[in-house]
């Protein structure tokens, strides 16, 4: 399933305004991206050698790892268009990976590991 590039991104607003509350108020300073391929670089920093295989990427220090204040730069969600279209056969499908893939990257902001997320479903 392809989308357009603003297609994909009204996925990711409307995913965004979906999250609860409360999620919404303990996210400060966040970026939220979508990019059409994780880079190679980006690959070998998260240890995956597919690009087919990272559908999203957190970037920042986790919200149980800060001391002080918020950091000067915003930490980073970023979607992966590409990846994400290809693992879906259809828009209902699109839909639930665009929200389970951004649900798992706010799961990384929030301080959840890989067991936790997978422990939620959202892996």
């Amino acid at each position: 399933m392809r989308l357009t590039q603003k297609e994909f991104q009204g996925l990711v607003l409307q995913a965004v305004q979906e999250l609860p509350s409360p999620i919404m108020n303990a996210m400060e300073n966040v970026a939220i991206l979508v990019e059409e391929w994780p880079s190679d670089d980006v690959l070998e920093t998260a240890g995956v050698e597919s690009r087919y295989d990272l559908l999203g990427l957190y970037t920042g220090v986790p919200l149980p790892e800060r001391e002080g204040g918020l950091p000067l730069l915003p930490d980073t969600i970023t979607l992966f268009q590409g990846p994400i279209e290809s693992a879906c056969s259809s828009r209902e499908d699109l839909v639930r990976e665009v929200r389970v893939t951004l649900l798992h990257e706010v799961g990384h902001y929030m301080g959840m590991d890989e067991e936790d997320l997978d422990r939620m479903g959202y892996r």
